[in-house]
């Protein structure tokens, strides 16, 4: 997270510094990343290209799934029409006074993470976009499964910082998605539907529109939870009489029996409105979509809870009963690993008659298969 807002050549934005704090805690927060402090770097009012550049090679080095870097603050065009972003001593038409977007782009790329986001809020910020569309040279960028570039204004236009509003217009939308989601929306929401929210809302204001850039699936990664998300009601007949619940997920406690667990597993997705492919996309593509389909239709338990937690989460199911969730999984994980035991060493014990059932079951435990009766 960069932002400059205080600069000795160019008008003040003090806006920026206000975006700064709060788009973090948006994006680290538990409705976003839940990131730890540390997995959150803000550069706030750099004085030096070189003091950015150390920050997101640090991230970059650090990052194996996905690196998101946001920038605020003055875009600028060197003579040859080329972006480059302001810090404190920037000067117009000067790009050797602040940091060269290619330069950045280079840093990013150049990291150990799967996927990329860059986020510019700043004047010709869609100039940006052209690093992934021009001359073949700048072409390895779009190849990049993950790449996602979001720029608050076109190439040719400025962005817009009112000064009566606490952001700049274009941070101020994305901070009120993330906090307050969006009405009709899914339980995740997604780089694209961020982004088309915040179209809608600015064009709706008459203000500059956000463009963006993105190769293959890169649209797909899902920012955080939608607050203003509302699960469909299920009316489901009571165990006893027929009073209807309209608690909208299954509870995982009373489970019982394998087959209990995967057809409330089939019912989660069915609550979610999503299609196995909508759940593989949504988990980041953690989750194929033949996992989903093998998930939901098996005749045995998952033999991994990571792939289960997973699919709960990405579905919509809250943390808490995520947890229940895995607790029923152990303890019906556990049922079948001993029952299948048992019908093992019963068949061997029924193979090799001559030897006591006791030698055989000895040679089970050393295996590590226990029976339910240990």
């Amino acid at each position: 997270m960069i932002g400059a807002s205080q600069y000795s050549h160019l008008d003040a934005l003090p806006a920026v510094a206000n975006n700064l704090g709060a788009l973090a805690r948006a994006l680290s927060g538990p409705l976003g990343w839940s990131l730890s402090q540390d997995s959150c770097s803000v550069v706030s009012e750099p004085t030096s290209a070189t003091q950015i550049l150390d920050a997101v090679h640090a991230a970059a080095e650090e990052a194996t799934d996905t690196l998101l870097v946001y920038y605020a603050g003055h875009g600028l065009l060197s003579p040859s029409g080329e972006l480059y972003l302001a810090i404190a001593g920037s000067v117009q038409k000067r790009e050797d006074t602040g940091l060269r977007y290619m330069n950045l782009r280079d840093m990013v790329l150049d990291g150990r993470a799967g996927r990329h986001v860059v986020v510019l809020d700043c004047c010709f910020s869609g100039k940006a976009l052209g690093a992934m569309s021009g001359p073949s040279d700048l072409m390895d960028y779009a190849e990049i499964e993950g790449s996602y570039v979001m720029a608050s204004a076109p190439r040719d236009k400025t962005a817009l910082a009112p000064p009566d509003e606490p952001f700049t217009a274009f941070t101020g939308e994305l901070i009120q998605v993330l906090d307050s989601g969006i009405l009709g929306g899914p339980a995740l929401l997604d780089l694209d539907d961020v982004f088309r929210q915040i179209r809608k809302q600015l064009k709706a204001k008459g203000r500059p529109l956000p463009q963006k850039r993105d190769r293959n699936t890169a649209g797909l990664l899902a920012l955080g939870r939608n607050p203003a998300y509302r699960q469909p009601p299920v009316v489901r007949e009571a165990e006893q009489g027929c009073v209807p619940s309209l608690n909208p997920w299954p509870d995982p406690t009373p489970l019982r029996t394998v087959q209990g667990f995967i057809s409330s597993l089939a019912q989660v997705r069915a609550i979610s409105g999503m299609s196995q492919l909508d759940v593989s996309r949504h988990s980041g593509g953690k989750i194929a979509k033949g996992t989903v389909g093998r998930l939901t239709s098996s005749d045995s338990m998952p033999k991994r809870w990571s792939t289960v937690g997973v699919y709960l989460s990405t579905c919509g199911v809250p943390e808490e009963q995520v947890a229940q969730w895995e607790q029923a999984w152990k303890r019906l994980r556990e049922e079948e690993r001993a029952s299948l035991a048992e019908t093992i060493i019963d068949a061997e014990v029924q193979g090799e008659a001559k030897k006591p059932r006791s030698a055989i079951l000895k040679r089970f435990v050393r295996r590590g298969i226990h029976t339910k009766s240990e």
